[in-house]
């Protein structure tokens, strides 16, 4: 077993109080349990001033685990409430989840992003659960005049086998809340797990298909009104002047009027990302009363100039961003991507001497991949409610950096923090979209100038030209064969708009001696953020459609010359700073081989590979694809995943087979383009999505078996498919893709 600490500081991590009626509360911090890294270590408080969480144990045996992180699809609203359950060692039917209420007054993560919920939970929430069960352990042992070591539990459960005595946990648990909470306490072995490692359903799959409200489309309040907002047409444009005289008139328009998301003098969190700071805003009695009022105004638009915003980075660092002015447009972006690429970027890792490599090569093999900017496009699209008075803010909806995005609405509001109450809904789908809540701020304001309850909404259009996209990007590799078709030499240089894909320490860094990246960026007013699995979502499928072309003029197969290069990082590595584990790496590599019959050829199906590493776990795919009519089709998805032990093995199962879906669909069909500074597409008729008849007719996913604490699930499968489809496609036409995404480059049978 392993033995953990309850406490950090001079403060208990961990309090306990009874319940009127009857019953034991215990409230604790998610994050205690951590092991944090030595930066980590230093911004953590000397003490715990409040608990953001509980689990509470009613008289009647009913256990009401609160779930800490917003729900956005991720099922961590089930995953998370059964690490606490598996320490309790509670009968999972007698648990109640609930949504846990957003608390920043102790150093928290209530953040959905990063695919990091229960990989920062694995210790913390067993820990409150073994904590609970320890005390209802001693309340027994002090209830029958035994020794504690003799209490054992099960199923919701106490036992004493030497005198025959039980009880439930129901009836301890007004005795436990007397006792003191212990100092520390044993978390189970991995082979005594009963709840870790089974499948549960989502605790709100009833609702969701019942259709009960749930989501922040479906708040409301009475006396609420609705409000829409209008923003430039293009990025590079700002307001210059608004004639409403005619929408003013129109039935149920209560206000229009115009606003700043952000005052200037505001310093923005790394969160707080908007393309269009000053907007106009109609209010009135219903949605459709709003939108046709939207189209009575009389607008004209100029462009804006260069100018600098003050933000600050993730860990809080402060940095000036440079946005131009200027009209964008894809085709000046294309131009511009290539003339980087032709200059020497940023080197940012060098092993050996890849240019001595490169000079006496037998053979060097260049090739060049982009991808458009790609938008989000969440099946709910953004909303909140507001209601603002003039010492309370109270607002609802779907966010994924509640505890931040408070900060910015006390900041915007004048309120103090603890006057600023952010309620979590369940999220129809986030993929970074949600990380960014100008929109909160935007519906706080709009409240406060009204001084009613409001609820913003945004139309899919307002959606999709709001900006906060994945960037277009560009990656140049190169690689050196000597004459026996050994890889001696590595060159990748990547960039794009405004920021880089690049992470120079992944494979094949480590196991090539001559080994060089670079990186470049270029500016753009293009407002963009994280998407699913950032900067990986291209650079992954980048780099495994070039280590196939590597493969073949080398004549190796390409799942065995990956796992060469991977023994070589096993014996031998290159450099200190590889951030993967070779060994796991290939795992992942050798299961899909066996899973899919690597090697045996079935008449008319083509296969592709690709594996890779982030978020601290390994997925590698293998595509079944064939030519219906012409047109390609995957048959099949073979997936190996190691992503350490597996919580809830049906809802892994489920964010492998949708990264999958999503992955095959971004790369074959999607993407943003820009004229004028004017996206090019508003909606689903132009921007193009996989559909239900293009998704794969079976996905099959295996784990890796792993004693390895949980590490990240909800985006890693996600990139290697991209890099997979497209070995499958050359396989199928003769044909390599280059450009995202690949339906713009035709595939045809070849």
């Amino acid at each position: 077993m392993t033995t953990i600490k309850t406490g950090i500081g001079r403060r208990s991590f961990l309090k306990s109080s009874a319940l009127a009626g009857g019953g034991l509360l215990l409230s604790f911090s998610w994050l205690g349990g951590c092991n944090p890294s030595p930066k980590e270590a230093l911004s953590l408080p000397k003490e715990w001033f409040e608990l953001n969480g509980y689990l509470k144990i009613g008289e009647n045996g009913l256990v009401t685990i609160m779930s800490p992180n917003p729900e956005i699809g991720q099922n961590v609203k089930t995953s998370m409430p059964m690490l606490v359950a598996e320490e309790l060692d509670v009968d999972w039917k007698n648990v109640i989840v609930e949504q846990a209420p957003l608390n920043t007054n102790v150093f928290t993560r209530q953040l959905a992003g990063g695919s990091q919920s229960i990989r920062q939970g694995w210790k913390s929430l067993r820990m409150a659960g073994a904590t609970a069960r320890r005390m209802l352990r001693e309340a027994a042992a002090k209830s029958w005049n035994v020794p504690l070591d003799e209490v054992t539990t099960e199923a919701s459960m106490l036992y004493h086998k030497g005198s025959g005595k039980s009880a439930s946990y129901g009836e301890m648990a007004s005795a436990a809340a007397s006792i003191t909470v212990p100092k520390e306490v044993e978390l189970k072995n991995n082979k005594d797990f009963t709840i870790i490692g089974t499948s549960k359903n989502n605790v709100d799959g009833k609702s969701i298909v019942t259709g009960k409200p749930l989501y922040g489309l479906d708040y409301k309040k009475e006396g609420m009104l609705i409000a829409m907002m209008v923003q430039p047409p293009g990025f590079g444009m700002k307001l210059k002047s608004v004639d409403d005289s005619q929408a003013r008139s129109m039935p149920g328009i209560k206000d229009i009027f115009t606003i700043n998301t952000y005052k200037d003098d505001y310093a923005r969190q790394w969160c707080d990302v908007d393309a269009f700071n000053d907007l106009v805003v109609v209010v009135g009695n219903t949605t459709w009363e709003v939108m046709n009022a939207r189209k009575a105004l009389k607008l004209e638009w100029e462009q804006f100039k260069d100018h600098d915003i003050s933000s600050s980075s993730f860990s809080g660092d402060k940095v000036s961003i440079k946005v131009p002015g200027g009209l964008e447009n894809s085709t000046r972006h294309a131009l511009l991507m290539n003339e980087y690429a032709a200059k020497p970027g940023k080197v940012v890792r060098k092993d050996g001497n890849p240019d001595a490599a490169f000079s006496k090569a037998a053979k060097v093999i260049e090739r060049s991949y982009s991808a458009p900017f790609l938008a989000h496009n969440t099946m709910e699209p953004m909303n909140f409610f507001a209601h603002v008075t003039a010492d309370k803010a109270e607002l609802v909806g779907p966010i994924q950096t509640p505890e931040f995005m408070e900060k910015s609405v006390a900041a915007r509001l004048g309120l103090p923090l603890e006057k600023v109450d952010i309620q979590m809904t369940r999220q129809g789908g986030g993929f970074g979209r949600r990380l960014y809540g100008h929109f909160l701020v935007e519906a706080a304001v709009i409240s406060q100038k009204v001084n009613a309850p409001v609820k913003l909404i945004y139309t899919r259009e307002d959606d999709m030209s709001n900006g906060v996209y994945r960037p277009a990007y560009h990656a140049l590799y190169r690689a050196a064969l000597d004459a026996d078709n050994n890889l001696i030499a590595f060159h990748v240089k990547a960039g794009g708009i405004p920021e880089s894909p690049l992470f120079a320490d992944r494979f094949p860094a480590g196991a090539v001696e001559n080994y060089i990246a670079e990186e470049w960026s270029a500016p753009s007013n293009i407002s963009v953020g994280a998407f699913r699995a950032p900067r990986s979502n291209f650079i992954a499928g980048a780099e495994q459609s070039f280590l196939d072309e590597v493969a073949e003029a080398a004549g190796k197969d390409p799942i065995q010359f990956r796992l060469d290069l991977l023994d070589r990082a096993i014996k031998n590595p290159v450099g200190e700073k590889n951030d993967y584990e070779p060994k796991r790496y290939a795992g992942v590599l050798e299961l899909v081989k066996t899973k899919s019959n690597w090697g045996v050829d079935t008449p008319n199906v083509f296969r592709g590979v690709s594996a890779y590493f982030c978020h601290d776990s390994y997925v590698a795919h293998v595509i079944d694809l064939v030519m219906e009519n012409d047109k390609p089709r995957v048959q099949k998805v073979h997936c190996a995943v190691d992503c350490g032990i597996v919580v809830n093995p049906v809802a892994a199962i489920n964010l492998v087979e949708g990264g999958s879906v999503d992955g095959i669909g971004h790369a074959m069909y999607s993407g943003l383009t820009f004229t004028n500074g004017a996206p090019d597409q508003s909606n689903y008729h132009q921007y193009r999505l996989i559909r239900h008849r293009e998704a794969p007719r079976e996905i099959d996913v295996h784990f890796v078996k792993s004693d390895v604490d949980p590490t990240g699930l909800g985006e890693p499968p996600f990139p290697p498919v991209m890099g997979a489809l497209a070995n499958a496609l050359y396989k199928a036409s003769g044909k390599r893709h280059y450009q995202q995404p690949f339906i713009t480059e035709g595939v045809k049978r070849g």
